[in-house]
Parts: C-alpha cells; sequence; structure tokens
C-alpha cells in the first residue's frame, strides 16, 4: 500500500511540473500592446519580450501619454523579467512574472516656465498574462517609476 500511495504521488508530482512550463522559452518572441492606468490620462504602449533563459525574459517598451492641457510625455524602457510557472507550477496557459526596468522619460509642457524635462528612472513590476491560445493572450501588470506607474492592460502575441 505504500509503494502505490508512493508512485501515485510521484505521478501526480510529474505530470503536473510537465503541465508547467515556461511561457516564453528560449528563442521566442513576444509583442505586447494596450492602454495604461495613469492618472489624468490614458497612456498606450507598445513593446517586445525576449526568452533568453529558462525563467527569464528581457524587453523594450515605449509610451506615449497626452493631456489636453498641454502636456505630453514618451517613455522608453528596457526590462528583465523572471517568470515563476516553473517554480510556483502554474499551467501553461497562465505567466506570472516580476522584474525590474529602467526608464528613459521625455515631458514637454507648453507653460512659460517649463518646457521640457527629462530623465533616467528606474522602475518595478509584476504581472500576468491568460493565454486563449497557445499564442494570444492578455496581460495586466502593476508597475511603477515611468508613465505607466499604476499599471497596464492589453493583448500579447507570442511567436
Amino acid at each position: 500500500m505504500k509503494k502505490l500511495l508512493l508512485i501515485v504521488s510521484a505521478m501526480a508530482l510529474l505530470s503536473g511540473i510537465a503541465q508547467a512550463q515556461n511561457p516564453i522559452p528560449k528563442g521566442t518572441t513576444q509583442i505586447n500592446a494596450g492602454f495604461g492606468l495613469a492618472s489624468y490620462t490614458v497612456p498606450v504602449y507598445f513593446g517586445m519580450d525576449f526568452g533568453i533563459g529558462h525563467d527569464l525574459s528581457i524587453g523594450f517598451e515605449t509610451a506615449f501619454q497626452d493631456r489636453n492641457d498641454h502636456y505630453t510625455a514618451w517613455s522608453f524602457a528596457g526590462n528583465c523579467n523572471y517568470h515563476f510557472n516553473r517554480i510556483l507550477n502554474i499551467p501553461k496557459n497562465f505567466d506570472f512574472y516580476a522584474g525590474g526596468s529602467i526608464n528613459a522619460i521625455a515631458y514637454h509642457y507648453d507653460y512659460d516656465y517649463v518646457d521640457r524635462e527629462t530623465g533616467l528612472f528606474p522602475g518595478i513590476q509584476v504581472g500576468g498574462r491568460y493565454y486563449f491560445t497557445p499564442n494570444f493572450g492578455l496581460n495586466f501588470e502593476l508597475r511603477g517609476g515611468d508613465i505607466l506607474s499604476g499599471g497596464k492592460f492589453g493583448v500579447s502575441f507570442r511567436f
């Protein structure tokens, strides 16, 4: 009886591990686009992620924000994320990740006292994706450090 229980437990564990996989395997590219959750206005973003290791991805992103009161902002960011699917045994149609970024932000104001401001800012993010098909999903991310601070949501395509 103990042997049977051990065999069944081992098979259950192995089948669970086999179902979990890196959502962005090495050599895979993912395109992300959508809207930000920011104060004053709704920024738009576009980015790409590249699988570089078993649980790692790197990528870039650009975002644009425009307010009616003569304010615009652009953000260009490079990011690195760790995907927790393998260690948390998350099914392959979900993706849970966290990481950091470096953000170059340019603000333009049409006021008499300030014209432009630029700078580099560190950022952090934690997010997730749900894939309806092997190549299409929705994403949601909470973040800080750029014009998308607060969060973002959109679509993801991987190929």
